[in-house]
């Protein structure tokens, strides 16, 4: 797995990652910094999701009929040069929403290119698939750890404008660390990208029958929307809400990093535990996610609900190796593209739902019955995938076939 190849790989998406979760502590210190409320900060960070979500499954037919290195590299000089911008704004004062919000939308375009040429680059450099995932996992977690405390003493230190050139600069190291990968070719067999004035909606129409076609793959997103609309849009800003009023924002700090934790300890997991039936396993880890809305919402002490939040931690981190090797071993290489971008697209699509749907539910409810409710689905999610025998009987592609006895 550790070729020099996918170790670039790996450093690309381990800085890059760093740099993201920096972006909001930017925003949020900047902004308010500025004059502007909490509203506009929410406002400049859905621009870039709105532009991502949007895009990001006609990024995916680009991804497969140009070449994706290229086009990774070139979003990220695309965002090297919107975050030197918003830097260069924020270390002259001239600081202007619609301005923030136009580079967060740029930001998003990029975005929606380059995603979907991650699905197809980790099987051309690791030939131990579930392994580079669970390593990139590992990497991705500690960014998220580290990252907001880094942009915390960057803002201490400096500036909010420091931290977009922070930023700036892990986007420069991610497409330099992708410039001086040799990428494998493409498996013998591979479709040529069609010509002609049609064939980009013949693409589109094709990754979508292909999606279709897979009854796991499809069946898989449909319960994940239930999941973003009742678990993830709720639980994340009620958890914050909930935890900074009651024990204050360091046991809130202290909860996070917990979750962060969790989702290091499911990465290395992952790297060990190799099953035969991969959604099966990962939807039974699943289950441990409950313990996270639950904790809170029962009102539990803060080790107790630190201790959720790492169980929760550790088993959404091995459903995502889990579920991540599956569509990148069992799709054909020549739409995989295409079938990640839909994943993504579906799986982000309901999640501004239940982040809107979250105040008004907590008004009525209470936030602790709303927690304790996102909890209770989470098991039914975890039921629901593990009720279909398309999603629960697939066997891993590198599985041995089972002789008869």
């Amino acid at each position: 797995m550790w070729s020099r190849d996918f170790g670039l790989f790996f450093a690309a998406r381990a800085v890059a990652r760093l740099g993201d979760t920096m972006l909001p502590v930017a925003l949020a210190a900047g902004l308010l910094q500025h004059g502007y409320g909490a509203g506009a900060v929410g406002l400049a960070m859905a621009a870039t999701a709105a532009a991502f979500a949007g895009l990001v499954v006609f990024g995916g037919v680009i991804a497969d009929r140009f070449s994706t290195r290229r086009l990774m590299i070139g979003a990220d000089l695309v965002r090297l040069g919107t975050q030197a911008l918003a830097a260069a704004l924020f270390f002259a004062d001239h600081v202007v929403l619609w301005e923030i919000c136009a580079i967060g939308f740029a930001n998003g375009v990029a975005g929606a290119v380059f995603q979907p040429g991650v699905a197809s680059t980790v099987p051309r450099l690791a030939t131990d698939i579930q392994g580079a995932n669970g390593a990139i996992r590992i990497a991705e977690s500690a960014a998220q750890l580290a990252g907001p405390a880094l942009a915390g003493l960057l803002v201490g230190f400096a500036s909010p404008g420091g931290v977009f050139a922070a930023h700036a600069a892990t986007y420069a190291i991610s497409a330099l660390c992708l410039l001086l990968i040799r990428l494998p070719p493409l498996p013998p067999g591979a479709r040529a990208p069609r010509s002609g004035s049609h064939a980009f909606r013949a693409d589109l129409v094709e990754g979508w029958r292909e999606f279709r076609a897979r009854t796991w793959l499809w069946g898989v997103i449909a319960v994940w929307c239930l999941y973003m609309i009742a678990v993830w849009g709720p639980s994340v800003p009620l958890v914050a809400a909930e935890v900074v009023q009651q024990h204050g924002p360091r046991a809130y700090g202290l909860i996070n990093s917990a979750l962060g934790a969790g989702t290091v300890v499911g990465g290395l997991i992952a790297l060990r535990l190799r099953p035969r039936r991969m959604l099966r396993a990962g939807a039974i880890a699943l289950f441990g996610f409950a313990a996270f809305p639950a904790s809170v919402g029962a009102g539990l002490g803060v080790p107790a609900m630190a201790a959720g939040a790492a169980v929760a931690g550790a088993g959404l981190s091995f459903w995502g190796v889990m579920w991540a090797t599956s569509v990148q071993t069992q799709v054909p290489a020549d739409v995989l593209n295409r079938i990640h971008a839909y994943d993504v697209a579906g799986s982000l699509a309901m999640m501004p739902v239940g982040q809107a749907l979250a105040g008004p539910a907590a008004s009525v409810l209470g936030t602790d019955h709303v927690l304790l409710g996102s909890g209770a689905v989470s098991l039914v999610v975890c039921g629901a995938l593990l009720a279909v025998p398309a999603i629960r009987d697939l066997v891993r592609a590198d599985a041995p076939r089972r002789e008869p006895s």
